[in-house]
C-alpha cells in the first residue's frame, strides 16, 4: 500500500493565482483565477429575468455582469417553484424568517418542461454561479443552490441526506447518516463530504450551524435587495480549494506570497491545525512554479502534443465549436495490443 505524496504549488501575483496540485510530483490539478474576478463558480445572486429563449429552452439573466448570464431549462433545479416563492416572499416582506419548517415546499417541476411555462419576464431569482463567465460568453447559472462548508454542503428545499461515495466504511455511513437525520432542520437536504468521516456529532453540528447562518444572511439581504445583486460571495480559489483538498493526507504547501502564506497558515490553524506546519514560504527569486517542476509539466500537458505514459500520444486540435483529438500509438509502444 503505497502513500501518494500530496503537495499544493501556489503561485500568486498581481493578476491572478495559479494553483497545481501535485502528485508524487505528478501534476494532477492546474487552477487558475483573476483576483479582479467578481462571478466565481458558487457565487449567489438575486438576478432578474432579462429575455426568456423558449428555442434555445433558456432564460438570461442579469446579475450585473456585463454580459447576461445564461440559464438553462435542466438547470432550474426541480425544486424551482419552491426557490422562486421563497425568492418573492422574502423580498415583499411574507417570508421573514430563514428557516423552512413552515414553508410549504411547492410541487417539483418536469424535467421535460418548457423555460417560458415556469419562468416569467422581469421575475426577481435567486440564483447560483455554476460556470464561471468565459471570452465573450456571461456566466451560466443555476437554481439547485448549494451552500458548501468543509463536512457538509446545505442543500435547500430538500430533505435528502446524502453521504460521500468515498466514505467507504458501510457502519461509518449509516452512523454519519444517524448524526445529519437527528441535527438538520426541516426541509434541508445535507451532502456529507468526505473529510467528514471520524467527525462527532458536537462537530457537525457546529459546521451546519455556521452554513445555516450564511442562508440566514442570505434571507436577510433578500428581504430589502433589488436585483441584481450578490447575495453570498463564493471563497477566493486558494481557500475554498484549501476547504475542498487539504485533509490529513496532505504533504506540503508551498507558496510565494507571504500575504497568502499568512492567511493559508492561519486558515489550517482555525480548521486542520495538525496541519499548520506543513505550509512553506518561497523566498528564492526563481520562478516558483520552475524550481517545483510544474512549468515543465504545464508546457507538456498544453502542448499540442501530448505524450502518454506507455509511449503513446495525442494530437489535440481546437476550432471555435469543437476539439478534435487524434490518438496515436507511437513507436515506442511497449504492449502488443494497440487499444490498451
Amino acid at each position: 500500500f503505497k502513500i501518494v505524496e500530496k503537495e499544493l504549488i501556489i503561485n500568486s501575483n498581481a493578476d491572478e493565482v495559479e494553483i497545481a496540485l501535485l502528485e508524487d510530483s505528478k501534476l494532477v490539478e492546474l487552477h487558475s483565477e483573476q483576483n479582479d474576478n467578481q462571478f466565481i463558480v458558487g457565487d449567489i445572486f438575486l438576478g432578474q429575468i432579462k429575455r426568456l429563449m423558449p428555442g434555445l429552452n433558456a432564460a438570461f439573466v442579469e446579475i450585473g455582469h456585463e454580459k447576461d448570464a445564461f440559464l438553462h431549462y435542466t438547470d432550474l433545479s426541480p425544486k424551482l417553484k419552491s426557490v422562486a416563492k421563497f425568492t418573492k416572499d422574502s423580498m415583499t416582506g411574507k417570508l421573514k424568517t430563514h428557516r423552512l419548517e413552515n414553508f410549504t415546499i411547492e410541487p417539483e417541476i418536469i424535467k421535460t418542461g418548457r423555460i417560458d411555462q415556469v419562468l416569467n419576464k422581469k421575475q426577481p431569482l435567486l440564483v447560483q454561479i455554476l460556470k464561471e463567465p468565459i471570452g465573450t460568453k456571461g456566466p451560466r447559472l443555476t437554481c439547485e443552490i448549494t451552500i458548501p462548508g468543509r463536512f457538509l454542503v446545505l442543500s435547500p428545499f430538500t430533505d435528502v441526506v446524502a453521504v460521500s461515495k468515498k466514505i467507504s466504511n458501510s457502519e461509518e455511513r449509516k452512523q454519519l447518516k444517524k448524526i445529519i437525520d437527528s441535527i438538520k432542520p426541516k426541509n434541508f437536504g445535507v451532502i456529507v463530504r468526505t473529510a467528514a468521516a471520524g467527525k462527532n456529532t458536537a462537530e457537525l453540528h457546529e459546521e451546519l450551524s455556521q452554513i445555516l447562518d450564511k442562508w440566514q444572511q442570505i434571507q436577510k439581504q433578500l428581504q430589502k435587495s433589488r436585483p441584481p445583486v450578490k447575495l453570498l460571495s463564493e471563497l477566493d480559489k486558494t481557500t475554498s480549494l484549501l476547504r475542498d483538498l487539504v485533509t490529513d493526507s496532505f504533504n506540503k504547501i508551498v507558496v510565494n506570497n507571504k500575504e497568502v502564506y499568512e492567511n493559508i497558515k492561519r486558515y489550517l490553524e482555525a480548521n486542520v491545525p495538525g496541519q499548520k506546519s506543513i505550509v512553506h514560504y518561497h523566498r528564492s527569486n526563481r520562478p516558483i512554479f520552475d524550481t517545483n517542476g510544474v512549468t515543465k509539466q504545464i508546457k507538456s500537458s498544453f502542448s499540442k502534443t501530448p505524450t502518454m505514459g506507455s509511449g503513446a500520444y495525442i494530437v489535440i486540435e481546437h476550432t471555435e465549436a469543437m476539439h478534435v483529438i487524434d490518438v496515436n500509438s507511437g513507436h515506442k509502444m511497449s504492449s502488443k495490443n494497440q487499444e490498451e
